[in-house]
């Protein structure tokens, strides 16, 4: 059962309770253009299949490979473009923040603290976060198995939020591969919590010679699939018009044109999966 703090930033939609819900967006807000265009595609797909959505971009992208990459268009003007998209479609949305300082400043914009995986041991930063009484969602580091998530758990807790939700995206394999142990979305469940699969970082080829992040995106609905079969709340996807041409995370970016058949499937599955028990 989805928990009163989820379902009350979700309320303006309409959508069939047992659904999974969905964490969708490009990686980066690159323009207006982009993250509307998204956000109006993934809204009506998932207004047709009973989908509650959250947007997502990052305002910033704070943990580029190279020097060279691109970071973000500047904080103010990221996170006002990420407020616009909830305020145009009605939606919440959210956005990863990198540094304590951040947290307060970037509530003000988003619905949903995301921490990111690398970061998901910080405790200034998820003590900062959990104040502002907004949702945190951490991501399970690449480095931790879920049992030891209770730690991130307790930290935010004691900081007197309650409201959290914690993202599966791969455990890293070798120097440039991630795996995904599916036994980490029973284990965090066990932490009450809502959990979500990563479908797209789960499928990074991080730490290129290149200095570019490489991605395995074939695979992405097999993860999906294999998510929704062992009991996951969410799904996390980024989606991009054109990934050959994403300023971020190009690589393992679901192209915004498969998306749909791709719920079609999940929405199917997860009916069979609550039916089943």
């Amino acid at each position: 059962m989805m928990p009163a703090y989820l379902s009350s930033v979700l309320k303006n939609q309409q959508y069939h309770p047992q659904q999974f819900f969905l964490i969708a967006g490009p990686c980066v807000v690159e323009n207006e253009e982009l993250v509307m265009e998204v956000a109006d595609k993934v809204y009506s797909i998932c207004l047709k299949l009973g989908i509650p959505y959250i947007f997502k971009a990052s305002y910033r992208k704070a943990n580029r490979t190279s020097v060279n990459s691109f970071t973000g268009l500047g904080d103010e003007v990221g996170l006002t473009l990420i407020e616009k998209v909830g305020k145009t479609f009605g939606l919440p949305t959210t956005s990863d923040i990198h540094a304590h300082d951040e947290a307060a400043e970037a509530a003000k914009y988003i619905d949903i603290l995301q921490i990111p995986a690398f970061l998901c041991r910080q405790t200034d930063l998820l003590q900062s976060a959990a104040v502002t009484h907004k949702i945190i969602n951490v991501k399970k580091g690449q480095f931790l198995s879920g049992p030891a998530m209770q730690f991130a758990v307790d930290k935010i807790k004691k900081a007197g939020n309650q409201q959290i939700m914690l993202t599966e995206r791969g455990t890293t394999f070798g120097y440039q591969d991630l795996v995904v142990d599916y036994r980490n979305i029973t284990w965090m469940k066990a932490l009450d919590t809502p959990v979500i699969m990563d479908c797209t970082h789960s499928l990074q080829q991080p730490n290129q010679t290149s200095g570019v992040t490489g991605g395995n995106p074939a695979l992405i609905e097999t993860i999906a699939k294999a998510a929704i079969a062992t009991g996951a709340d969410g799904l996390f996807i980024e989606t991009h018009p054109n990934p050959a041409k994403a300023l971020s995370d190009g690589a393992n970016m679901l192209p915004l044109h498969l998306l749909e058949n791709l719920l079609e499937k999940l929405a199917s599955l997860r009916e069979t999966v609550v039916k089943i028990g």
